[in-house]
């Protein structure tokens, strides 16, 4: 059988009330990828000549994961009638004549991978089935559709729970949902579904059916770990689908030459991507297009979003989103590096500092409790604790730019737009509201008012004015 003669058809029809959310079941989040989007990348490894995407419910914003994660695939509406059987039969309609055998796939199905399914269309083959089903044993098969064979062991059809007699739900075997059908034997089974059961829907498992009892042959291959084809149909399941699909990300970085110290409390995104020799402590979670270089240590307790992290870098309990980080660069304590932020190498911000739009240039310092948005920080410059950028002006965003080696005081603001020359100095608690040239010392002279005895005549007999009142009545200690 050769790629060119395969279909794919994707079921994503289905409203997931199980999930009891306003977003669509398949667009659920699975290590970062939509449910929906593991399974097409699934179909996409098998190289079939096309790939077909039932839709129905929150059908616009399905068609739109499908068009960000497969583009090529073709979008089939669902109509009123319900049921498995329908939707491939309305795929159907859109499948190539010069195709001779279509995969059947769950979106709801995201660990399946595509070897499993290449086993299964390779058995396909060599049996001359007309149908090749997977199915898995399970302890407790409520909910299931049962399997039932014949004493040759081929299949002789599926019974739903909710049409199963007593006897068929002692059945562990059960019906995975993933299929591999000759094109001729589906376009001529599915026309013969009708609703007449206790869902009332035309049910795809009935074709297998149908089609055994015309002698066809059917065949279902099972799947020893049933994790493989186990679907998503509550945040339980998702979240327990999560763990495990986690577990087997970081196992294959530690395999990767990754030190990843608590494996249990870190969480690693599938789009994530990190160099041999990072080390990864508790409390870390690495999501989106995270890039993490050789050496870099990241961790405990730091949340990275799409960020890129240089060479032997170090991150320490801090949050940071769209950001790039150089190498030998620190960041943390309780730092928040918002999008656009750049530290160049050997750049530091330290502890309670927020960033955003900004670049700390190379060997730069934002040591504690500063916010600086919208900057330009020049190469060994150093910025005093407490500082701000005062960027914006009600209506729009300006830049501070602070020069080469300039050291700025405790307690500044800078009120953009405005410029600190290479080399200058700024006093503590000044305001800086126009240009430093290079080299100058800005200061902001304050007079100070001293009114002797205030608080005794006006906080009298607080613990202040008793503590000031001793301390001119007793002597100085020698």
């Amino acid at each position: 059988m050769s790629p060119s003669s395969l279909a794919v058809v994707v079921l994503a029809a289905g409203a997931g009330t199980r999930m009891k959310s306003t977003t669509p079941k398949v667009l659920h989040p699975l290590a970062g990828i939509p449910l929906i989007g593991h399974v097409l990348a699934t179909a996409e490894a098998l190289g079939p000549q096309q790939t077909l995407v039932v839709v129905r419910h929150e059908a616009e914003r399905v068609r739109e994961a499908v068009e960000e994660y497969a583009d090529d695939a073709q979008i089939v509406h669902q109509d009123d009638v319900p049921g498995t059987g329908r939707a491939v039969e309305l795929a159907l309609d859109a499948v190539g004549d010069d195709v001779d055998n279509v995969v059947i796939l769950s979106a709801d199905v995201p660990l399946l991978d595509s070897e499993t399914i290449e086993a299964m269309l390779g058995f396909h083959r060599d049996a001359a089935a007309e149908v090749t089903l997977l199915s898995t044993i399970h302890d407790d098969p409520t909910g299931y559709g049962r399997i039932i064979r014949r004493e040759d062991g081929t299949v002789s059809h599926i019974v739903e729970e909710a049409d199963a007699d007593e006897q068929q739900r002692t059945l562990q075997e059960v019906n995975a949902g993933v299929y591999v059908a000759r094109r001729d034997a589906l376009a001529k089974g599915l026309p013969r579904l009708d609703t007449a059961n206790a869902q009332g829907e035309k049910y795809l498992t009935d074709v297998v059916g149908q089609l055994a009892a015309d002698s066809g042959l059917v065949h279902a291959v099972v799947v020893e770990d049933s994790w493989l084809v186990e679907g998503v149909n509550d945040r339980i399941q998702l979240q327990a689908m999560q763990r495990r699909l986690n577990t087997m990300i970081v196992r294959g970085w530690q395999r990767d030459g990754v030190s990843i110290t608590d494996p249990e409390s870190v969480w690693i995104d599938l789009s994530v991507q990190l160099d041999q020799d990072v080390t990864v402590l508790p409390g870390v979670a690495l999501e989106g297009s995270c890039h993490i270089d050789h050496g870099a240590t990241i961790g405990p307790d730091c949340t990275l979003s799409n960020a890129r992290v240089g060479q032997g870098a170090r991150i320490q309990r801090s949050v940071v989103d769209s950001a790039v980080i150089a190498a030998g660069a620190t960041v943390g304590p309780f730092s928040y590096l918002r999008p656009g932020t750049v530290i160049e190498e050997g750049g530091k911000v330290g502890a309670f500092v927020e960033t955003k739009n900004a670049t700390i240039g190379k060997a730069a310092k934002v040591p504690h409790l500063s916010y600086i948005g919208d900057a330009d920080i020049g190469e060994g410059a150093n910025i005093g604790a407490g500082s701000i950028t005062a960027n914006y002006d009600g209506v729009n965003k300006h830049r501070t730019v602070i020069g080469p080696h300039a050291k700025t005081g405790s307690d500044n603001v800078f009120v953009a737009p405005v410029e600190v020359g290479a080399g200058a100095y700024t006093a503590a608690g000044t305001t800086i509201r126009r240009n430093v040239p290079a080299g100058a010392l800005a200061v902001a002279p304050v007079s100070v008012r001293t009114v002797e005895g205030w608080v005794g005549t006006h906080r009298p007999g607080t613990a202040s004015a008793e503590a000031a009142e001793n301390s001119r009545t007793t002597p100085d200690s020698q």
